[in-house]
């Protein structure tokens, strides 16, 4: 099918400027003064880094922000279906014609010199952010933080830090303080940061990093709490306590997830109303995400059909403890991941509650783990495992022998973009 528009364009550009990793901050510099500096004309921006649950927290900002009456723009990734999914101008996905606009306008002022992808899409929704008048900015980091291309706001109204662990080891270090020393390269001289659960050895050098630039911390266990009681999620800080539902996205870590954006919004004088509608708003495809009613669906009708993106050990030990607090019922993994991820140490944790695993290829995804090398890998770890050369065989199978089942399509994001794209578009952009 040949692409047009701005998938047309997108494309270009990844043929021009690779998707690499190339972590520097001096061409997106460059690059944002060639443009006039859009990163120093932004709303107040909430900045925010971390291994884990950075996208759901940023969700329950934006929700929690919306819910007083505000707006905010929001940068986040990768995409799911979409690559306007990645830029949200005042509560809205941007629009076709804005991104093919925005991204030629770089590409055009970038002229000939060396970018990466990232560092050209990010340009363009600083461009975005800039113009168009909003609340708040709430800006994800792509990969680490101090050297991240979203890393060039001197001064941020907050950041946060949510929980650290071993991911993206070949460009971040292969231990907790290499990642963490990243990871708190968001911190600024004298600006707010709240900070999620952290390892000992990674919260130490986060403290050091405050410490040093005088950045008053907000930490997990410290300065607030968050915590399930009777089916509501409590938070305390210095402020006080709250007594609100239980947050929207499903899942034991989302409580932490909700303390981390409650501890922002309530640093930054945003009320009780507000701080309930940021738990029971927020919504954040391929996180625990329930598919009741697109056709993979209509293929298992009988099957309790769930979708995660979660990669990392620390996402496979979350997704354990989910599966743990749900009723009993048999629950059969259809799994796919990318060569850059710990498969192992994903997969390991969740073979107690497994049934069975059928591992597949990710389609048109060239760093892909075959899957029969994913369901061996996945054998040594204590899964039932197998191959299915497709999603709906892999549905087929399962449901042939155990209509009624609980089936998780998990191990990747690039695999959860895959699922929605063959279920309901929609599915991919909400909230």
């Amino acid at each position: 099918m040949t692409q047009t528009g701005s998938d047309a364009l997108l494309a270009r550009m990844m043929q021009l400027h690779p998707k690499v990793i190339d972590l520097s901050l001096d061409r997106i510099r460059q690059l944002l003064t060639r443009l006039g500096h859009p990163e120093a004309a932004l709303p107040p921006v909430i900045h925010i880094a971390g291994t884990n649950g950075k996208g759901s927290t940023l969700a329950m900002l934006r929700a929690g922000i919306e819910g007083a009456g505000q707006s905010a723009h929001a940068y986040t990734s990768p995409h799911l279906v979409r690559f306007h999914e990645r830029i949200r101008l005042a509560g809205d996905l941007i629009g076709e014609e804005a991104l093919i606009a925005l991204l030629q306008e770089v590409l055009d002022i970038n002229g000939a010199e060396p970018i990466t992808f990232f560092e050209i899409t990010n340009a363009a929704a600083f461009l975005a952010f800039a113009r168009l008048p909003a609340d708040y900015v709430l800006l994800e980091t792509g990969l680490g933080g101090i050297y991240d291309s979203t890393n060039v706001v001197d001064q941020p109204a907050m950041t946060v830090i949510t929980p650290i662990s071993k991911d993206h080891e070949a460009f971040l270090g292969d231990t907790l303080a290499k990642i963490a020393w990243s990871k708190a390269g968001i911190i600024k001289r004298g600006v707010p940061c709240v900070v999620g659960p952290q390892p000992d050895e990674a919260l130490e050098v986060i403290e050091q990093t405050a410490a040093r630039l005088g950045a008053p911390l907000l930490v997990h266990g410290q300065h607030w709490h968050a915590w399930e009681e009777r089916g509501r999620l409590v938070f305390q800080d210095e402020s006080g306590l709250l007594d609100l539902p239980l947050p929207a996205l499903r899942g034991p870590h989302q409580i932490q997830n909700a303390g981390a954006a409650l501890a922002a919004l309530r640093h930054l004088g945003f009320d009780e109303a507000a701080c309930e509608a940021a738990v029971t708003g927020a919504e954040w495809p391929a996180r625990l995400q329930r598919l009741t009613g697109g056709r993979l669906a209509r293929l298992a009708p009988d099957a309790e059909l769930w979708l995660d993106g979660g990669h990392n050990p620390s996402a496979g030990e979350a997704l354990a403890e989910f599966l743990a607090s749900l009723p009993a019922r048999p629950t059969h993994l259809v799994c796919a991941m990318i060569n850059t991820k710990d498969a192992g140490g994903y997969l390991a944790p969740l073979a107690p509650h497994a049934a069975s695993l059928t591992a597949l290829t990710i389609p048109e995804e060239t760093a892909s783990v075959p899957g029969a090398d994913l369901a061996a890998k996945a054998a040594t770890c204590g899964h039932d495992a197998r191959v299915a050369e497709s999603l709906e065989d892999a549905l087929a199978a399962i449901t042939r022998t155990a209509p009624e089942a609980r089936i998780l399509l998990c191990g990747s994001l690039y695999f959860a973009g895959h699922v929605l794209r063959q279920d309901d578009e929609s599915l991919a952009t909400q909230g």
